[in-house]
């Protein structure tokens, strides 16, 4: 098969997954660019592609974690504000609050504690909990050790279960 073939098939597989994760972590924006980018990238780059490290879904998440390390300050800037106003997280996200009534509340007490984990732990529990990546997939799109995974998703659950705790999430009364 062709390259050209391979990226599309790539991009028909993952394209839209991805840019959801993208579009929660950074903005729809910013998902488009860092999106684009990750396919450019990964054109580029096809020969440093390794099939014994992961799947191709993890080497493009990995690829598209590397570039929102560039936005990393943006980020922790959006998170914070969270924190400050009860305002809904993206639009996609709000679609699917509607379902679970307390979810509005939950980012909002989870907003500042995410934005305080370090880089690297938001990292994995973000491709855990949003991208819905397996450990081995985490591990091979961020380049470390499954073990590590483990210890930053743990460390990361940690963090957020005592900030819970000292703020626990309070139900909306209308």
């Amino acid at each position: 098969m062709s390259t050209p073939n391979l990226i599309a098939e790539l991009f028909d597989a993952h394209a839209a997954e991805l840019y959801r994760y993208l579009a929660r972590r950074a903005g729809h924006t910013v998902a488009e660019e860092v999106l684009s980018q990750t396919f450019l990238i990964a054109v580029e780059q096809q020969h440093r592609y390794d099939s014994e490290r992961g799947g191709p879904r993890a080497w493009l998440y990995g690829i598209a974690a590397n570039l929102l390390r560039h936005h990393y300050r943006s980020e922790t800037r959006k998170w914070q504000a969270y924190a400050r106003f009860p305002l809904g997280l993206v639009e996609d996200a709000a679609d699917t609050a509607a379902s679970r009534a307390d979810a509005t509340a939950a980012q909002r007490s989870l907003a500042r504690p995410i934005a305080e984990l370090s880089a690297a732990d938001r990292d994995v529990l973000l491709l855990y909990a949003w991208a819905d990546l397996s450990y081995a997939e985490i591990a091979a799109a961020l380049n470390i050790p499954v073990g590590t995974v483990r210890s930053r998703l743990n460390r990361a659950r940690s963090q957020l279960k005592a900030a819970l705790a000292d703020n626990p999430i309070q139900e909306n009364v209308s």
